[in-house]
């Protein structure tokens, strides 16, 4: 299992075995076959011809994938967005609550503060939704759900809601219902997941900050180094042999931002956690640079996940929170959601 010093502390990142494989074996590679019906690409430029090749389908949105087996359409994602969207808006004027208090195990301790920050007025069925444990299996999920539809006791339309939870108990009948709270917990977990972790991240990797350097540039540099969205998959299509013959017509392709954001040829001391290089670069247009996926189809939360992200860069550096001393070792697994876990955070 390799171990990675981070740069300018102490401190190591632990990669899982298969993490710690592609990174040792495929990094400053352009397209490498994983298995016999799977090719994995690096190469910056091959990216990005892939996935303006043709648009992600149904199943390849990470977000807004069928749920339960049924495709969610465009006016449903867009209306949920909307909603999450204006919750965040609102929960950004909320002022700092200097109560709160962040020492504990992260990410967990950052996701408990988001869900209250944002989701604290939705009643319990709801907010039962953005457990993370419900992360372990779908049948538990599924089981939350089917019994949140079926009891009485919904609140009433005129209930002080979430913009989110609103849209949500406005649907009627269990059919309904059963949908209507699949995509809560679809639109509303990523938020409070991605963004706790983004900030464990950065906390991980860079904690005690300069004092002049931005929340902005340090949230840029821990999405270069642990990218919370680490791979990108396309399903086989014909668009993608045109591009480079080695691709077969069955051959599905992930995509690896978690290589092409440590290659040698792009970035320059690119194992460093170095956030002063994002005062030069344009994060939305800088090569093999993908946090948030391509140009051509960017990530719907990513103008929610910053501004939630540099808020609470800013509790934690102005609360004199630090990382635990004795801790000096963190294990990264191997999950959808990229990152450290069990960081502890003491003042």
């Amino acid at each position: 299992m390799r171990v990675s010093t981070t740069g300018g502390n102490a401190r190591t990142t632990v990669f899982a075995p298969r993490i710690d494989e592609l990174l040792r074996k495929y990094r400053g590679a352009d397209l490498f076959r994983l298995d016999k019906d799977t090719v994995g690409i690096a190469d910056p430029h091959l990216i990005s011809a892939i996935m303006t090749s043709r648009p992600a389908s149904d199943a390849e949105r990470p977000t807004f994938k069928p749920l339960w087996g049924q495709t969610i359409s465009r006016p449903e994602s867009t209306a949920v967005m909307r909603a999450v969207g204006q919750d965040v808006r609102v929960a950004l004027k909320k002022p700092d609550a200097g109560r709160v208090d962040l020492s504990g195990e992260w990410p967990h301790v950052g996701h408990v503060y988001l869900r209250d920050l944002i989701f604290s007025q939705d009643p319990l069925r709801l907010r039962t939704l953005l457990d993370r444990r419900l992360e372990w299996t779908t049948l538990l999920t599924r089981a939350v759900i089917t019994a949140g539809s079926a009891l009485p006791g919904w609140p009433p339309p005129e209930a002080p809601l979430s913009h989110l939870g609103k849209l949500t108990t406005e649907a009627k009948g269990y059919h309904a219902k059963f949908r209507a709270m699949g995509l809560y917990r679809r639109t509303s977990a990523p938020v409070c997941f991605t963004v706790s972790q983004l900030v464990a991240n950065a906390i991980w990797l860079g904690a005690p900050f300069d004092e002049g350097t931005a929340n902005r540039d340090i949230i840029h540099e821990s999405l270069r180094l642990l990218p919370v969205s680490w791979n990108l998959l396309r399903f086989a299509s014909p668009e993608f042999g045109v591009l480079d013959d080695r691709i077969g017509p069955d051959d599905d392709i992930l995509m690896l931002p978690l290589l092409s954001h440590r290659d040698p040829a792009v970035w320059e001391d690119p194992d460093e956690f170095r956030p002063e290089r994002w005062a030069s670069l344009d994060p939305d247009h800088q090569l093999g640079y993908l946090p948030f996926g391509h140009i051509s189809e960017r990530c719907w939360g990513r103008h929610m996940v910053l501004p939630l992200a540099e808020r609470l860069l800013d509790m934690f550096r102005e609360g004199g929170y630090r990382v635990d001393p004795a801790q000096t070792e963190a294990k990264v697994p191997l999950a959808g959601l990229f990152g450290v876990t069990k960081m502890k955070i003491t003042r």
